[in-house]
């Protein structure tokens, strides 16, 4: 009988770190997706013409990684240096940030405290781009803008401490629930509370300068982006590693994938993810939009920046390489050709770290399950 204890304890140890484990994706420079915590782990599916395998993920799992334990970790890449930077890996040191070496595939640990302005930067609850250009973070938490500058680490973290610094208070409603995109150097708010459907609040980075007037962004088909929360990520460009051009927005209510166009004024209205979790997360890479589902999925919409016509007709699909590496028990993708309206939710957001995500809410549940069969196991020996 002492076996069958020891095994329902050594389950209930893994399925609670699946369900607790905190993990994220992101592209390195050279079109690899990595996908970070996943069972413990790190994996490459490498490039998207592999993702259709069954060979499996490359592990590389290594020291000096974060535990992948926090409340909404989120990975960011620094594309001219091929860097990958970690936020809310560690709930133990929620200040650190991570820093990965794609190239030579090797960790190191930033200290970033908050500022000692009038406000206090909080990492339980924030939304954040990285600029392209500059290194540096933009993050709005509690209706205040904070920058962090990345510029001088680049690929290895610094012995020395660098703060969060407070800039400005947003101009928007107060108690607004960011999301954030990157295109040109701009940053775009989404669901600002007033705008209309199809539009963006800016922020010209360069500039320090907020817009006076949104701009807009007509989608295809008269169908415009909801003025709503959801999830955004910026498509990186295929040469001369330039700025972005473009971002997805993914609203809570799955109505549609939008690409947007910041150079046209332009939104595709494309097929809303197969799997509608507003707590799964997302990446751009160069010719494909990834999902991270809150049970592990991971899954791709293929996207072409120069054939809109073959975009309309894209579905997501799972990337099975961590499929295979990574089992888990959530639906796979099934083909979505058309956008199909939905109703979901309003948790989630890379970078955005308030309130219950990744599955924290099932995970108290589970434990409590577990806990009452470890008892009755109990019971009979």
């Amino acid at each position: 009988m002492l076996s069958i204890y020891t095994s329902a304890f050594i389950l209930t140890l893994a399925l609670v770190d699946k369900v607790l484990s905190s993990p994220c994706v992101v592209f390195d420079t050279d079109e690899n997706l990595l996908a970070f915590g996943l069972g413990g782990k790190d994996w490459s599916a490498g490039t998207q013409d592999k993702w259709a395998t069954t060979a499996g993920a490359t592990d590389i799992t290594t020291s000096g990684r974060p535990p992948f334990d926090g409340t909404g970790t989120a990975c960011y890449l620094s594309q001219f240096s091929n860097a990958i930077y970690v936020t809310n890996g560690d709930k133990s040191n929620p200040s650190h940030i991570h820093v990965y070496d794609a190239a030579a595939k090797t960790w190191s640990t930033q200290q970033a405290p908050s500022n000692s302005g009038s406000e206090s930067f909080d990492y339980a609850s924030f939304d954040a781009i990285l600029d392209h250009d500059t290194n540096v973070f933009y993050a709005v938490s509690h209706d205040v803008l904070y920058s962090l500058d990345f510029g001088s680490i680049e690929t290895v973290a610094s012995n020395s401490e660098i703060s969060w610094v407070e800039m400005e208070r947003i101009p928007f409603a107060e108690g607004y629930n960011p999301v954030m995109a990157l295109a040109q150097n701009h940053i775009h708010f989404l669901g600002v509370p007033g705008l209309n459907p199809g539009a963006a609040n800016i922020f010209v980075i360069h500039f320090d300068f907020f817009q006076p007037e949104p701009q807009s962004y007509p989608g295809s088909d008269n169908k415009n982006f909801p003025s709503s929360h959801g999830q955004a990520a910026s498509f990186l460009q295929p040469t001369g590693k330039g700025v972005q051009q473009e971002f997805a927005f993914i609203p809570d209510d799955f109505s549609a994938t939008y690409i947007v166009n910041v150079e046209s004024n332009t939104t595709q209205v494309l097929a809303p993810p197969a799997i509608k979790d507003t707590a799964a997360s997302y990446s751009a890479g160069i010719k494909a939009l990834v999902q991270l589902d809150s049970k592990g999925a991971v899954s791709f919409l293929p996207y072409d920046q120069s054939n809109l016509s073959a975009n309309r007709q894209a579905a997501w699909a799972s990337v099975q390489p961590i499929a295979v590496s990574y089992p888990q028990s959530s639906p796979q993708p099934q083909p979505s050709p058309s956008p199909s309206p939905s109703s979901s939710g309003n948790i989630g957001g890379q970078g955005n770290v308030s309130g219950d995500t990744q599955g924290i809410p099932v995970a108290r549940t589970l434990m409590a399950v577990l806990f009452q069969v470890m008892i009755a196991t109990l019971s009979l020996l």
